[in-house]
């Protein structure tokens, strides 16, 4: 059996291309591991955190870690219903004029009226385009990545990383002056000044003290901080609700947290009292009332890693739902989840029978009815019942569909396509 690095993958294999439930395509490319450490990501894969990113960045030498959470597929399906690849596009020639940045974008446009936005790049730079493809704020910076509670992280590379929040017409809302930070949720967002964490409100004001090693987003209005060395949890007053005491924290999701004490992972309420002891070798949070599970792996102290475990499913009581069984897995997302059965990929319901058979070499979860599937090299897009929607012709899928949009890659080139197939932004660097 191959090993499972304890921080991420849970089968050990480099994959192509997948990535934040554990998304198979849509982890990799959600942040460099100089923004977003690598616990997050996978916190976000299980908790299915769905991101239209396409930003591949140096730093993110975990890039391939994620990758195995999105986008890797082998034999041919049948039954296809085959989206032709479009032939035309919308980029930025001929489009209106962007925002600058601290410049609005119209008088007619506040940010609140706006619809959504996807990064793009285009000659080395990113900015964002709506859902008709339309250049919304102009390409101008080293790093943009998607829209949460209306703002936006931007990085620009100008003496060195500087990285702030936009709003929706491209005003800088939270001036580009910090190292690291991560996106808003509930109203404030985690950000490091001098190697402590704090938190900002959305008027650039630090809210909470600077006195964090490490901090994670609220949910469910509470956020995981590190303090020497350990978890714990504090509210949106600053008060640590739960003292720490863990060696690692997931974010609340339906009003469990994982956590790991003893080298094990269990389970908390938002009181801090234990509710599933733990047992687990590596543990996700709970999606659609199922949490995937993982016993059985054992510890290779040579490469930090689990290898030979099977993951099922509990619900929020600790009772095992679906019994273990898979080579990997994620999290529910629309009452279907992927997982990997002898190297292939297929996916179940919530009683554990398998909907779709194993016959995919990488698996994403469902969004908007449609899910990634690798099939041979290439990509493509299914529906819940298994049937092929968009025909496999993309190298990878940077990001699931959200909003109507999914990102895809080819020839090292990302765009975006609507649930036709059809590009509304031709892969461009």
């Amino acid at each position: 059996m191959e090993p499972v690095p304890k921080a991420g993958w849970s089968n050990g294999r480099q994959r192509d291309s997948p990535g934040v439930d554990r998304l198979p395509a849509e982890k990799r490319c959600i942040y460099s591991s100089a923004i977003k450490p690598l616990e997050e990501l996978k916190e976000d894969l299980s908790l299915g955190v769905h991101m239209n990113l396409q930003p591949r960045f140096a730093a993110f030498s975990l890039l391939l870690l994620f990758t195995a959470c999105f986008l890797s597929w082998p034999p041919q399906v049948t039954g296809d219903r085959i989206a032709a690849v479009p032939l035309i596009a919308h980029n930025s020639t001929g489009l209106r004029q962007a925002a600058q940045p601290g410049q609005a974008a119209g008088q007619q446009s506040p940010a609140h009226e706006i619809g959504p936005l996807f990064p793009v790049r285009e000659h080395g730079k990113m900015g964002y385009i709506d859902q008709t493809g339309k250049v919304a704020i102009r390409p101008q910076y080293h790093v943009a990545l998607p829209f949460f509670e209306g703002l936006a992280q931007v990085w620009a590379d100008v003496g060195g990383r500087k990285l702030g929040y936009i709003d929706k017409t491209g005003h800088v809302i939270i001036p580009l002056q910090y190292a690291f930070e991560d996106r808003f949720s509930e109203g404030l967002a985690a950000v490091a000044v001098g190697g402590k964490w704090g938190y900002l409100d959305k008027t650039g004001k630090m809210v909470l003290s600077q006195g964090y090693d490490k901090a994670k987003s609220f949910e469910e209005g509470l956020a995981a901080v590190a303090v020497g060395g350990k978890w714990g949890y504090i509210d949106k007053t600053g008060e640590m609700v739960v003292p720490p005491q863990f060696s690692e924290a997931y974010r609340f999701s339906e009003g469990l947290a994982a956590v790991t004490t003893g080298g094990k992972w269990g389970y908390i309420d938002k009181t801090g009292k234990i509710v599933i002891p733990p047992q687990y070798d590596l543990a996700y949070q709970h999606s659609e009332g199922l949490a995937a599970v993982m016993i059985g792996g054992k510890w290779d102290h040579s490469c930090q890693c689990f290898y030979g475990g099977k993951w099922g499913f509990i619900d929020q009581t600790g009772q095992m739902v679906i019994s273990p069984q898979f080579s990997d897995t994620y999290g529910f997302s629309e009452g279907l989840v992927g997982v990997e059965v002898g190297k292939k990929w297929g996916y179940i319901d919530k009683t554990g029978q398998m909907v779709i058979a194993p016959q995919f070499e990488l698996a994403t979860k469902h969004s908007e009815g449609m899910a990634g599937v690798k099939v041979g090299r290439k990509w493509g897009f299914i529906d819940k019942t298994g049937q092929m929607i968009i025909a496999p012709h993309y190298d990878e899928i940077d990001s699931p569909f959200s909003e109507g949009l999914a990102g895809v890659k080819v020839g090292g080139k990302r765009g975006y396509i609507d649930k036709t197939g059809k590009y509304v932004w031709a892969p461009t660097k």
